[in-house]
C-alpha cells in the first residue's frame, strides 16, 4: 500500500479484470470506503489460493490491516464493520476409510 491516486491491482491485474463481478469488486473496497481513504492510496495485492469469494475477503482483510498500521485512529471505524476480524473457517481434514472428508464410497445392497 502506497500514496496514490486509489489504483488497486491484484496480481498485477487491475482489479476489475481480476474480479469481475461488482460484488466482489465492492468487498475489497470496502475498507477504504468506510475510513474514506478511497482516493489516497494505491493497492498492490497478491493472493493464491481458494476461490474467487475467499480471495476476495482476504484482500479485504489484508487492506483493513494495511490501513491500521498506517493509522491507528482508524481501528474504531474498521472494527464497528468487522473488518479486523479473521473468517476462522478452515478446511476439514480427511478421514480414514473416506474419500474426503465427508464424502462416503458408493452404497451396493446387492
Amino acid at each position: 500500500m502506497t500514496l496514490g491516486q486509489g489504483v488497486i491491482t491484484v496480481n498485477k491485474k487491475p482489479i476489475d479484470d481480476y474480479f469481475p463481478r461488482a460484488v466482489l469488486q465492492q468487498i475489497v473496497r470496502q475498507p477504504l470506503v468506510v475510513t474514506e481513504a478511497g482516493s489516497r492510496f494505491n493497492v498492490d495485492v497478491k493472493c493464491a489460493g481458494g476461490g474467487p469469494a475467499g480471495q476476495a475477503g482476504a484482500v479485504r482483510h489484508g487492506i483493513a490491516r494495511a490501513l491500521l498500521e498506517m493509522d491507528e485512529a482508524l481501528r474504531e471505524p474498521l472494527r464497528r464493520n468487522g473488518l479486523l476480524t479473521r473468517d476462522p473457517r478452515e478446511k476439514e481434514s480427511k478421514k480414514y476409510g473416506r474419500k474426503r472428508a465427508r464424502k462416503r464410497f458408493q452404497f451396493s445392497k446387492r
